[in-house]
This record gives structure tokens, sequence and C-alpha cells, in this order.
């Protein structure tokens, strides 16, 4: 089934919806919260979350990318879930590894003269497709599904300090870039 037609069920309020959904992309929203959680219970209740958002916010919504829409909702319900969880002591690491090594990039959110959130990500998508597939690959599993380094060197058969320098480069790109388009770092 096609995602106009999934989206087409949701507008009918057809629980169908939710069931053709996770057979299309029930596994993708699995693996973005396990990457970030590390807690295959706590990615089954947040795959469940991102139906149920769904469910309420389509409509009045109509996503023309079904599964970009769904994988940002899994993705923000997995980040919160991990905050409420290191908040009572139950925490992961990956989240904290992987955002200390951008914060040498990217400025701080409360530094007043800091972007807006769209105009960020809009230079980040277009630093993105200025990278190669593989460099693209390497930084999205890190920074976007929040995958470990050991799991990114399984992923593409490399070795870990392949992936470490992979990464360092690629931030570094980042930093040049993000002062080429006059961003105060």
């Amino acid at each position: 089934m096609t995602d106009e037609a999934i989206v087409d069920l949701f507008w009918q309020r057809s629980e169908k919806a939710i069931e053709e959904t996770d057979k299309r992309y029930g596994r993708y929203f699995h693996y973005i919260a396990n990457g970030i959680l590390q807690n295959d219970e706590d990615s089954k209740e947040i795959v469940n979350d991102t139906y149920l958002k769904a469910w309420k916010n389509i409509p009045p919504e109509r996503p023309i990318n079904l599964k970009a829409f769904l994988g940002r909702i899994t993705r923000q319900l997995s980040l919160n879930r991990l905050e409420k969880n290191r908040a009572q002591k139950r925490g992961g690491g990956e989240l904290t590894l992987a955002i200390d090594e951008l914060s040498e990039v990217i400025a701080d959110e409360n530094d007043e003269d800091s972007l807006s959130v769209d105009e960020l990500t809009r230079i980040i998508n277009s630093f993105l497709r200025s990278l190669s597939q593989k460099e693209r690959r390497v930084f999205i599993k890190r920074y976007w599904h929040m995958n470990s380094i050991s799991q990114i060197s399984k992923d593409f058969s490399f070795s870990e300090s392949k992936v470490k320098s992979m990464l360092f480069r690629t931030r570094e790109k980042l930093r040049q870039y993000l002062i080429k388009e006059g961003i105060k770092l």
C-alpha cells in the first residue's frame, strides 16, 4: 500500500491505517527507537506511541512523506523517553556521547546569537547533500539514529578507528561549512 493510501485511511479514520503503517514501517520505527533507547520493551512502546500520535495528528496534517513524518515523531518520542529514563537514573550513554561530539561544532541553543531550528535544519541538510553517500550515512547513523561507534563499524564493515576518524573529519567539514555560511561558532 502506498503512503498516500495510508494517509487517506488516516483521514477516513480507519483503524486499518495503523495496521498498514505497521506493516510498512514498523521495523524502521523500532530501529530508530532502539538505536536511541537501547531497550527493546521501551522501543516497542515508542512504536505504539508513534501510531497514537499519528492518529491524533492525521488529520489535520497531511504529510507528503509519511516515513519521514512518522520517523521524526518516533525519534522525538524516543529522546523524550530517554530523558525521562535518565532522570530516573536508568539512562544510556550514546545520546550524551553523540551530543558532546556535536557540541563543539554547533552553537549552544541558549546563546542569544544562535540560529532558529528551521535555519539550522536547512543548513545541515544542505551540508549533508554535499557529502559522499558513505559519509552521509555514517553521520546520520551516529547523530540521527544515535548508533554506537561499534554498531556503525559492524554495519559498514569498518574498523572502529575508521568510523571515529570519518566522524571527526565530517564534524570538521561541518564546522567549516557553518563558518562559510556565516554562522558564529
